[in-house]
């Protein structure tokens, strides 16, 4: 089973209209650093993203966090960070923390965070990396999209060995546990024998 270090959370720049959402992220963020694990993000000091960092530096958690250098010109950038990584832009981001992150947990969140999930688990179902991915389905913030995966497996176009690779829950304790916990299979993508 691969070692979980650090654990990259993908989540909102906003904080959203309930109490729940920054509850949740800091629960989680509080989580992972009670089992010394290490939180990699998008370097944001606003929002959901604020939230989990302030959560993880007061609890004597080791972070990173990674921002383009335009939203860090913008002074979106966190200040209290031991490591922030600058760098040029959007996609040069989303590489570097998922190169640096043992496993990859999106939090409730808008475009940028449903892109940032779909991209990763793309990833894993390509076979491009085996770290678990998980969605902290908060209050049922992501009933929808799951039901809208389970969809796209019934009409073919998700296998359900793929549909699997989303670990998801609501309890951000029991979502920590299933994500340090998964083995992610090997993808066979590529494999399936050619219809004739």
């Amino acid at each position: 089973m691969r070692m979980v270090k650090r654990v990259c959370i993908f989540c909102g720049s906003s904080s959203g209209i309930l109490p729940d959402y920054k509850e949740a992220a800091v629960a989680i963020a509080q989580r992972l650093v009670e089992k010394g694990i290490g939180l990699v993000y998008g370097g944001g000091s606003v929002g959901l993203m604020g939230a989990v960092a302030d959560a993880v530096l007061s609890a004597g958690g080791d972070i990173i966090g990674v921002i383009p250098k335009a939203l860090f010109e913008k002074e979106l950038g966190h200040s209290g960070l031991h490591r922030l990584h600058v760098v040029e832009s959007m996609h040069e981001r989303k590489a570097l923390m998922a190169d640096i992150a043992d496993a990859f947990i999106a939090l409730p969140g808008g475009f940028g965070t449903f892109e940032e999930f779909f991209e990763i688990l793309t990833w894993s179902q390509l076979g491009i990396h085996r770290k678990p991915v998980g969605l902290l389905n908060t209050r049922g913030y992501y009933d929808a999209l799951i039901k809208m995966c389970d969809h796209a497996m019934n009409e073919g176009f998700l296998r359900p060995e793929d549909r699997l690779r989303i670990i998801s829950n609501n309890d951000p304790d029991t979502l920590v546990n299933l994500v340090l916990t998964t083995e992610v299979p090997e993808t066979t993508k590529w494999l399936r024998p050619a219809q004739t």
